[in-house]
């Protein structure tokens, strides 16, 4: 079965999805990542998500979907995927679903808590210690989070009531936090 994983800015969803996805053999798509990749390739729509990307905005829904769609449709279907930052609005979620739907592929979604300001705090750490540009602009920070609690929320709360959202406390060190979404992954 392929894994979602939701967090706010700063829950350390992707650190934590890389090591699950080591450990018990998940592809991971991430979609920040796949965007990143193309933003950087040169070519018309990595010029085209540059501009989103660089103004704290989301990229627009159709060139997402394709990008998952594609993704999606070139993995093998015995090959687990562990999604990660998708779907992250209702419009995504429907058109996530269908794609994943018409690929006989089932998921459930691991939802990791934090708060705003243990993840602020978080995110303050990991600019100065890995310096990652995106973490460095609280503006943007903020804004990429007041968009979560916006749009993917009401996502999160859907796939909740369809009982398919695994809850993890996102507080403590990564091995605790870790330990707490594996052994609820197995279970």
């Amino acid at each position: 079965m392929d894994l979602v994983f939701f967090g706010i800015q700063g829950s350390g969803k992707g650190t934590q999805a890389k090591t699950l996805a080591e450990e018990l053999g998940y592809y991971i798509f991430e979609a920040g990542g796949e965007l990143r990749k193309i933003k950087a390739s040169g070519t018309e729509l990595g010029d085209l998500i540059k501009n989103y990307i660089d103004n704290g905005e989301l990229v627009p829904f159709e060139i997402i979907m394709k990008v998952v769609n594609e993704a999606v449709a070139s993995i093998p279907a015995d090959q687990k995927i562990l999604f990660d930052g998708i779907p992250r609005d209702e419009d995504q979620m429907k058109a996530f679903d269908q794609i994943l739907t018409d690929s006989g592929r089932e998921f459930r979604c691991v939802h990791i808590l934090l708060d705003k300001d243990d993840a602020l705090e978080r995110i303050k750490g990991r600019a100065e210690k890995e310096g990652r540009a995106d973490d460095a602009d609280q503006e943007k920070v903020l804004r990429r989070m007041d968009l979560f609690v916006e749009k993917t929320m009401p996502v999160i709360e859907i796939y909740e009531s369809a009982g398919k959202v695994i809850e993890i406390d996102g507080k403590g060190s990564v091995e605790e936090i870790y330990t707490r979404i594996k052994e609820a992954v197995i279970a």
